[in-house]
């Protein structure tokens, strides 16, 4: 699939350039565009965490990931969408641990019954996702509890942002270096082998600089059209950012994660899901909020509605119960998809506190 649906690549850069008024048909084939490049970097990415064993492995495929998602993000933040960027962070963040985890998890257990992986890696996880949550819930507490905005609310979100930087940095060195056997999978065998990496790390390294400059350029004619698309479809922007923008930047984290889990890597696949999620919170979040002192027609602060905010603390407290014994089996995985569309439906007819 992923190789003809490169056809929509070239089909949603010439209709940007002849028939640019026709935003819904831009915004169709851009998002099309999308989900083949980010099939393309996943694999590439798998192709390198193959060489790296599970816990590096999913990292890069959840940084790599992450990445379409990020570009994505910083079109956004320089056409002022600060509502799209934001609920395009609380889309993907919830996306992961509800949305992939969840199919991953249902996948792998419809074909292996039930699955194990590091309880010690897993809960390690779900308490960043955790101290993440409260970092993101102290912005909005303190922007209703004292009716401030402006500078000082720029200022607080920024320092949290540095703050969140800082541990996510400690975190890579928990994972990676001082306690890394809590992250390589758990004692028992996989059922399945391992394969070789069959691509170079030249073309590995290729391929994901062609596709990043790809998505890149897709990514701008996508958000351009997000507007205008929106109101022609009768949803409003945070819809558009939770629920589309954020499963179109997840899409190598999906494909990725499944594929993991169906050849029963669950400590990949939970590394790729909920790593992703830890670092959209603790890593491209503040980014983001840095990054919009020096691009965007103004500063954006790390606030959300309290829809979103809600969405997140429910999200972080059912993958955590889910996730923190080491098995995993079919029915949790229908119990964490069953919340996210949920959670669709719930802001697909709230249109007004949606756009709130």
């Amino acid at each position: 699939m992923a190789v003809w649906f490169l056809v929509f690549v070239p089909l949603a850069i010439g209709i940007e350039f002849l028939t640019p008024e026709r935003h819904l048909l831009v915004f169709l084939f851009a998002s099309l565009a999308i989900l083949p490049l980010a099939a393309w970097m996943g694999r590439a990415t798998e192709q390198l965490a193959s060489r790296l064993g599970e816990g590096v492995g999913g990292l890069l495929n959840a940084t790599f990931g992450n990445a379409a998602e990020l570009i994505i993000a910083l079109t956004a933040l320089r056409a002022g969408l600060h509502d799209v960027v934001m609920a395009s962070i609380v889309g993907s963040i919830v996306g992961n641990i509800l949305l992939v985890l969840g199919a991953a998890m249902l996948a792998g257990g419809l074909r292996h019954n039930v699955q194990h992986y590091n309880p010690a890696g897993a809960r390690s996880h779900s308490v960043m996702l955790t101290l993440a949550a409260i970092a993101l819930v102290i912005p909005a507490a303190f922007h209703v509890a004292s009716g401030k905005s402006g500078e000082g609310l720029i200022t607080l979100s920024v320092s949290i942002s540095v703050v969140l930087l800082i541990v996510y940095g400690l975190f890579l060195v928990f994972s990676l270096v001082t306690h890394a056997s809590l992250f390589q999978g758990s004692s028992e065998e996989n059922t399945e082998p391992s394969h070789e990496a069959e691509w170079s790390l030249r073309n590995s390294v290729l391929v994901l600089a062609g596709v990043t400059v790809m998505i890149a350029w897709i990514s701008e004619i996508m958000v351009g059209a997000i507007e205008p698309a929106a109101h022609q479809l009768g949803l409003s922007r945070v819809f558009v950012g939770v629920f589309i923008v954020a499963i179109l930047g997840n899409a190598a984290e999906h494909s990725t994660a499944i594929t993991s889990a169906m050849k029963n890597r669950m400590d990949l696949a939970l590394a790729i899901a909920v790593g992703s999620s830890v670092q959209v919170a603790l890593f491209v979040a503040p980014v983001l909020v840095i990054a919009s002192l020096f691009m965007g027609p103004m500063p954006m602060p790390l606030v959300m509605s309290a829809g979103l905010v809600l969405m997140v603390l429910l999200s972080v407290l059912i993958t955590g119960q889910v996730a923190g014994d080491g098995r995993s089996d079919w029915l949790r995985g229908v119990q964490l998809l069953a919340i996210y569309i949920v959670f669709a439906i719930t802001y697909y007819f709230l249109p007004a506190v949606q756009s709130q």
